[in-house]
């Protein structure tokens, strides 16, 4: 049976709706779960962190449809991934690249022949007229004409925290929300340097490490690991990224300041 596409886009209102309709028309069948269409437009870095972070909450099988595109028309591919879980289309410009690498291994085709769905392709709405439909195909166990293996696609990673006589230094790559502050810090490598209740120093702000948003006081700095697994700076009732003047792309670094008094 046609299963799940997913849609993650900067397109606001309107067009995915478009996007929806071509589709229901390949099958009517496939079920469509918008993750967002929210994204910073052309900002290709935040679409692929929560394209990473949200597709691995869906069924295997899964189609993950994501067009945050500044380059559409140019001469830049069109993507489909096979992945060990998942199937990722889109623009071949990072976005895919670090959903399907973190759910493992993957091979990626580009779509030689854009009017593989309609004849008259518009260059600059390849979300309908290309990825839309490839997109249907596969949910629809359909194969998509003119697929070529490539072994370069374009890739994107959110950088490399360093570990300084000063402390940890990342840098931030998505604000959420509720204004908290997630680093490109994994959680699993800060914990095995703090203990919960120590004071740290988030560039020379107290703040103090623990497990939830309520386990400090109202107004209070936390540091803790979010649930997509990285370190996130946040405040028990306010936001952090007003309070702290952090945004995407900024440094980041975490030192420890007082260790809890408990004989560790």
């Amino acid at each position: 049976m046609p299963g799940i596409v997913t849609i993650t886009t900067d397109f606001g209102d309107i067009y995915p709706g478009i996007m929806k309709g071509v589709i229901a028309s390949v099958s009517s069948h496939i079920r469509t779960v918008d993750i967002t269409n929210s994204i910073p437009q052309g900002d290709i870095s935040q679409g692929a962190f929560i394209l990473q972070y949200a597709s691995a909450s869906f069924p295997k099988g899964t189609v993950h449809l994501a067009v945050v595109d500044p380059g559409v028309g140019s001469g830049r591919r069109a993507l489909v991934i096979l992945g060990e879980k998942y199937w990722f289309v889109g623009p071949d410009n990072g976005l895919l690249l670090p959903a399907a690498r973190a759910q493992g291994q993957f091979r990626a085709y580009e779509i030689t022949d854009l009017k593989f769905f309609e004849k008259s392709v518009s260059p600059v709405f390849h979300g309908r007229d290309v990825f839309a439909p490839a997109a249907a195909m596969v949910a629809a166990g359909d194969s998509v004409p003119g697929l070529e293996e490539i072994f370069d696609p374009v890739d994107l990673d959110f950088g490399v925290p360093v570990l300084e006589e000063d402390g940890i230094h990342g840098q931030v790559i998505f604000v959420d929300p509720f204004g908290n502050v997630i680093t490109n810090i994994g959680g699993t490598a800060l914990g095995g340097l703090l203990f919960l209740g120590d004071t740290v120093e988030i560039n020379g702000t107290a703040a103090t490490y623990v497990t939830t948003y309520h386990d400090g006081g109202a107004g209070d700095l936390l540091l803790l690991t979010g649930s997509h697994g990285m370190v996130e700076i946040a405040i028990n009732g306010d936001r952090a990224s007003e309070y702290t003047g952090l945004g995407r792309g900024d440094e980041v670094v975490i030192s420890v300041r007082e260790r809890q008094s408990d004989g560790r």
